[in-house]
C-alpha cells in the first residue's frame, strides 16, 4: 500500500495552445509543467515563443553560475516586477546589479542577521498570544503572514512611527493579486512598451506604497541616531560599493527596501504555513520536532542562539522548501546560442527553471512526493535543491529567512499542537509565489505545560 502523500499540483499531460496556456497560467502557473518533466532532464516546446524547461543540475549550474550573464531574467519577469520594485537588486542586470549586490551584502552579514533575532523572537511570541485566543480552526497562512510582516517591517523600518504598515501590506497583496498574472502578450513575446491592461489596475496602490517608503527614508536620514542595533534601513543608508564607493540614490534605496519587504515576508510566511500544514499532515514528524523544541527551549520562545541546536526543525524547513518552494517557477531569456543537455538553444529562447519539478524529480530524489525531513541529514546536490536560487545571484536574504523560519516554527511547535481540519486541505497554486489556495486551516490546541502569555 502506497503511503499517503501531501497535496501536490496536477501537472499537464497534453500540449495546450496559446489560449489554453494563458488561461492555465492565470489560474496556476505550475499546471503548465508537463508531467514528463519529472523524469526528463529537459523538455522543449513552442507556445508563441520557443521554450526549454531544464531539470538537470549540471545544466542549471551552467545557467545560474557558469554563464549567468548569458541568461538574464526574462522580459516577462521584469514586466511583472518592475512596477513595484524598479530596477532594484532583484531585477537589475550586469554592472548595475553587481554594484548593488556589493553595496547591500554587508547588511546581510551573519552578525547583522543574528542581531535581528530579537525581532523574530518577539514576532513568534506575538503569534503565540494570538493563537492562544483561537476558539476554532485558524488560518495559519493568515497568521504567518501577520508574523513575518511584523518581522520585515521592524527590521526594515524600526522606530519609524510614520511608516504605515497596513498601507504597504495591502498594496503588496493587491499587486500580487492583480499584476502578477501572465498576459497573452507575454506568451506571444510582444515588446515591453505595449501596455498589459491587467497591470494598470494596481498603479495607485503601488504609488502609495512608494510614497510611504520615501517618507520613512527621508525621516530616518534627517533623524538623530536611534537606540538599539541598526536596522536594514540604517545599514543601507550607510552602504557603499567597496570597489567604487558608490552609494544608493534615494530611489534605489526605496526600490531595494520594497524588494526586501515583498520578498522577505511573503516567502517566509509561505514556508511557515506549508510547514505547519505538513506537520499536521504527519503527526510523527510534528511530535519529533516539538520534542526537540521542548528539550532546547523549555517553555520559552526560540532565539537566534538556539537555531544551531534545532537541526531537526531546520530539516523540516528545508523539506518544506523542497515540496513547496515559494519561487517555484523561474524564467530566463537566452542571450546567445548555447547547448543544454545536448539540445540547441537559440538567442531569444525562454529558459524555464521549474523549481517545483526539479524538487520532485524522480531521478534526483527518492520518493520525491513524500514528506521526509530526514532526507536532509545529508546535503543534496547543490543544483538539485534551489529554493533560494544559486550562483552569484543566490537570494541575499536566504540565511535571514532560514533563521526566521526556524525561530518561529520552533516556538509555535513548542507551545501548540496543530491538527488537520477535514475538508479544508490547502491547494498549491502559483501566480507570483506558491500559495496555499483557500488558506491553511488547522485546529490549534495548547500543549500541556506550555507557557501561556
Amino acid at each position: 500500500m502506497t503511503a499517503r502523500e501531501p497535496v501536490k499540483v496536477p501537472l499537464t499531460m497534453r500540449p495546450m495552445g496559446i489560449l489554453g496556456t494563458v488561461a492555465t497560467a492565470r489560474r496556476n502557473v505550475l499546471e503548465l509543467i508537463p508531467g514528463i518533466a519529472l523524469r526528463q532532464p529537459i523538455v522543449s516546446g513552442r507556445t508563441g515563443l520557443r521554450w526549454h524547461m531544464v531539470m538537470d543540475p549540471e545544466c542549471l549550474r551552467h545557467i545560474l553560475k557558469d554563464r549567468v550573464e548569458d541568461y538574464p531574467k526574462s522580459v516577462t519577469t521584469k514586466l511583472i516586477l518592475k512596477p513595484a520594485i524598479g530596477d532594484s537588486l532583484f531585477v537589475a542586470e550586469g554592472a548595475h546589479w553587481r554594484w548593488q549586490r556589493r553595496a547591500a551584502a554587508p547588511a546581510f552579514a551573519a552578525r547583522h542577521i543574528s542581531a535581528l533575532g530579537p525581532v523574530m523572537t518577539a514576532a513568534a511570541e506575538a503569534s503565540c498570544r494570538r493563537l492562544a485566543t483561537a476558539t476554532g480552526p485558524a488560518d495559519m497562512f493568515a497568521e504567518t503572514v501577520a508574523a513575518t510582516f511584523e518581522v520585515i517591517s521592524d527590521v526594515t523600518f524600526s522606530g519609524s512611527g510614520g511608516f504605515d504598515r497596513d498601507a504597504v501590506h495591502h498594496a503588496v497583496d493587491g499587486y500580487i493579486a492583480q499584476t502578477a498574472k501572465l498576459s497573452i502578450m507575454d506568451v506571444l513575446g510582444l515588446p515591453a512598451w505595449i501596455p498589459r491592461p491587467g497591470r494598470l489596475m494596481s498603479g495607485q496602490g503601488l504609488k502609495r506604497m512608494k510614497q510611504v517608503a520615501d517618507r520613512a527614508i527621508a525621516e530616518r536620514a534627517q533623524a538623530a541616531a536611534k537606540d538599539g542595533p541598526p536596522d536594514l534601513l540604517d545599514l543601507l543608508l550607510d552602504a557603499a560599493d567597496p570597489e567604487t564607493g558608490r552609494s544608493m540614490t534615494r530611489e534605489e534605496l526605496r526600490d531595494n527596501l520594497l524588494t526586501f519587504i515583498v520578498a522577505g515576508h511573503e516567502t517566509t510566511a509561505l514556508t511557515l504555513a506549508w510547514a505547519l500544514y505538513l506537520c499536521a499532515f504527519d503527526p510523527l514528524v510534528q511530535e519529533r520536532a516539538a520534542d526537540e523544541a521542548r528539550s532546547v527551549l523549555g517553555g520559552r520562545a526560540a532565539t537566534a542562539d538556539d537555531v544551531e541546536a534545532l537541526p531537526y526543525i531546520e530539516r523540516v524547513v528545508n523539506e518544506t522548501l523542497r515540496l513547496y518552494p515559494p519561487a517555484a517557477f523561474l524564467s530566463r531569456t537566452a542571450q546567445a546560442p548555447d547547448l543544454l543537455c545536448g539540445r540547441q538553444v537559440r538567442r531569444g529562447d525562454t529558459i524555464v527553471l521549474p523549481i517545483y519539478a526539479l524538487h520532485r524529480h524522480h531521478l534526483l530524489w527518492e520518493h520525491p512526493d513524500a514528506f521526509d525531513p530526514d532526507r536532509f541529514e545529508t546535503t543534496p546536490d547543490r543544483f538539485a535543491f534551489l529554493p533560494f536560487g544559486a550562483g552569484p545571484r543566490i537570494c541575499i536574504g536566504a540565511n535571514f529567512a532560514i533563521q526566521e523560519a526556524v525561530i518561529i516554527l520552533a516556538t509555535l511547535l513548542n507551545r501548540f499542537r496543530f491538527d488537520p481540519v477535514p475538508g479544508r486541505e490547502p491547494q498549491p497554486r502559483m501566480i507570483l509565489t506558491l500559495r496555499p489556495h483557500g488558506g491553511v486551516w488547522l485546529q490549534v490546541s495548547a500543549r500541556s505545560g506550555s507557557a501561556r502569555e
